[in-house]
Parts: C-alpha cells; structure tokens; sequence
C-alpha cells in the first residue's frame, strides 16, 4: 500500500512538473569561444592574450550575469559544430544571427552590425567600383539590393573573390553572384588579405567593420574599401552571442546583459574605441 502510494505521488510530480522547473540551470561559469583572428572584433596578441570589441564587451556582460568567464580560440568554420558537442557554452565572433544558423543554435538579441562591404587593391580598375559609401538593406528592399548588384555585375564579371569558409559574406556570394565571381574560400579573413596584397585575388568581402581595421594596417596600405555596403536578410540581423538551444537560462542572461550594455552607452563606448564609430544596432 506505501508502495503504490509513493508511486501515485511521483507519477503525479512528473505530470504536473514543468519541463522549465525540472530542467532549470543556474549559471556560474560561462566558456565562451572566439575566433582571435577577425580584428578588431577579436584578434591575438604577441603574446596570445585575447583583445578586441568582443573581448571587452564579454567582459562586461559576464560582470553584469555575475558569471565567471573563461574565452578560448576556435577556428570560425568548427564554431558551431563544437558549441553543440559541448566543447564551449557561447560564441562571441562576430557572428551574425541568420535564418539558416537559427535552424541548428539560438541567438542572443544583436550587440553590433556595420554590414558588408568590399576591398580591393589600389590602382586596380576595381577601385573605382560603382556605389561606394551606399549602403542597401536585404531586409525592407531586396529588389533595390539586387538592382545594385545588377550595376556592378559587368565591372565583378570573372573577378576572383576572397571569402572567409562558412560566414555571411560567403552566403552572400552563393546567393547573389553565384555565376558572376570565382570565389577563394580562406579560413582567416587575415589569409584572404594576404592574397589580395599579393595578387591573387582582384578584390574580397567582409564586414565593414573588419575592412576598415584591415586597411589601417601598414602591411595593407594599398587596401581601398569600394562598392556599396549590405546588410539585413541573409547577412543577418547584426553580430549576436551563438547558444545552445538547450539553453534557455544562458539565452537570457546574456539578453538582459546586452541589452543594458546598449543602453548605458558600454557598446557605443567599446564601438568609440575599436571601430571609430558607432556600431550599436538600431
């Protein structure tokens, strides 16, 4: 009779237990992954320490969930395969939040955007681009975005292309110039910039951000930004924290982190200091 009656009560607190209150986690330390090669968003230093906007923007979100952090070096194109094994909580790598990445992880709401723009050397007959410094939204005028690709079809006709494996500006390139460009795929943005100073490669893509930290550096002093900027629909709603779906509690966390963090000022700030302009999404 105790028998069946201890088995009645724990079939009834299985039934009318919540999957939230039975899976519930709290969190006290967060790994979090990052690429370390995708300046200035984050890169390594001399002496392997980690820098950059998301280095010092994790910070301060980790401060504000009350978590004790840990950042490690993943190479982009392994990130979210490794974030499902289970190797790392969260990625901070300039990766934005797209329909496609939805489908296999969870974004945190968007803590930066600044689009995709190209680069080319100087003296190259791409340099005068058509375009360039417009900027175009995949999301409220798609068919306006194409017509400008339309524009500059003939002067892309056959050029070779660097992309970084696996990021938005590759799905860019798969979906509006497929057929027009041949695309180099590299696994750092850092080696595309190396083959378009040698060469190699007539011009390439990346977030605008990136482009402009790129051009800056000595060993790139004859990178010139060109063309329009793109942003929105496939390229993503803007730079997002990467998490498991099976994480709710972390999800939020971060949610609420961010969301403060936009609105004392903390991301236009970090965007002052390692972008040179404000890179808050609106």
């Amino acid at each position: 009779m105790i028998f069946r009656l201890f088995t009645a009560c724990l079939a009834f607190m299985l039934i009318y237990t919540t999957p939230s209150e039975a899976q519930a986690k709290t969190w006290t330390e967060v790994r979090i992954a990052t690429e370390g090669a995708f300046r200035p968003w984050n890169f390594s230093n001399p002496d392997g320490s980690l820098d950059g906007f998301e280095i010092d923007l994790a910070k301060v979100l980790c401060a504000h969930m009350k978590v004790t952090c840990t950042l490690s070096v993943q190479s982009f194109d392994g990130m979210i395969p490794s974030l499902l094994a289970g190797k790392f909580d969260a990625i901070m790598s300039g990766m934005s939040a797209t329909a496609k990445r939805e489908e296999v992880i969870a974004f945190s709401q968007p803590y930066g955007s600044t689009g995709q723009t190209f680069a080319t050397l100087r003296g190259s007959p791409l340099e005068k681009l058509g375009l360039t410094g417009k900027v175009f939204s995949l999301s409220s005028d798609e068919a306006g975005s194409i017509k400008a690709l339309d524009e500059l079809r003939p002067a892309l006709q056959d050029k070779i292309i660097g992309v970084q494996s696996a990021t938005i500006a590759s799905a860019f390139i798969e979906k509006y110039l497929k057929g027009v460009v041949d695309v180099r795929e590299y696994k750092t943005t850092e080696q595309h910039d190396l083959d378009l100073a040698s060469g190699r490669v007539d011009l390439i893509m990346a977030s605008a951000a990136y482009l402009t930290a790129a051009a800056a550096k000595p060993q790139n002093a004859d990178m010139v930004i060109v063309g329009p900027r793109f942003q929105g629909g496939i390229l993503g709603r803007g730079s997002s924290v990467g998490l498991r779906k099976s994480d709710p509690e972390l999800k939020a966390l971060f949610d609420d982190a961010i969301a403060a963090a936009k609105a004392d000022g903390t991301v236009a700030r970090l965007s002052a200091k390692w972008f040179g302009f404000d890179v808050t999404p609106r």
